[in-house]
């Protein structure tokens, strides 16, 4: 356990600190602040249901719960059972550009909800999975380059989104195919 500690302590500092930039200094805080994402995931929300008809109501819907899903189990579930402490509660020297929040750090919720919401989108609209993928990879990041998750933290989190994405998907079209919902 202590090799693996050392490893994620090892990654936390080359992405905390050796890749320190003033470009990614400045943008990374805003990527990663929940104020900015939501405005941002309101948007998405806004189209899908505007212009992506009964297939974007539907999608959105799911969305939503498969956030929401998603949220509670990490934040609420998860957290308080393994309750381990973010790096910059723990760390002396962490460059924390955000508030480090009083929250637990395993595993990380941007990462979970993110991951979630990439993957039920990638199965919607597999036209688009890397760009799904591809925000979901870069939030997860900014959390480690910010000081408050642990690389760990973000790899579990995009399983466990993952993992929650894919179900809600899957049960999506079981429900779909039994109750023959046109979409």
């Amino acid at each position: 356990m202590e090799t693996l500690f050392g490893i994620d302590l090892y990654l936390f500092k080359m992405f905390n600190q050796a890749f320190v930039n003033p470009i990614f200094d400045a943008i990374m805080p805003i990527i990663t602040k929940e104020k900015n994402l939501l405005p941002v995931y309101a948007i998405a929300l806004f189209i899908l249901i505007w212009k992506g008809g009964r297939r974007g109501q539907i999608v959105a819907l799911l969305l939503i719960i498969t956030v929401v899903i998603s949220d509670q189990l990490s934040s609420t579930v998860i957290k308080n059972f393994v309750g381990r402490l973010r790096p910059c509660h723990e760390l002396i020297d962490v460059r924390l550009l955000v508030n480090c929040g009083s929250g637990k750090s395993f595993p990380s919720s941007h990462a979970v909800n993110n991951f979630a919401a990439a993957i039920l989108l990638s199965g919607f609209f597999r036209r688009y999975w890397y760009i799904f993928i591809s925000i979901a990879i870069i939030i997860a990041c900014t959390r480690v380059y910010c000081g408050v998750h642990y690389p760990s933290d973000v790899i579990a989190g995009a399983i466990i989104g993952s993992v929650i994405g894919y179900l809600c998907y899957r049960l999506f079209l079981v429900i779909k195919n039994k109750y023959n919902i046109v979409f």
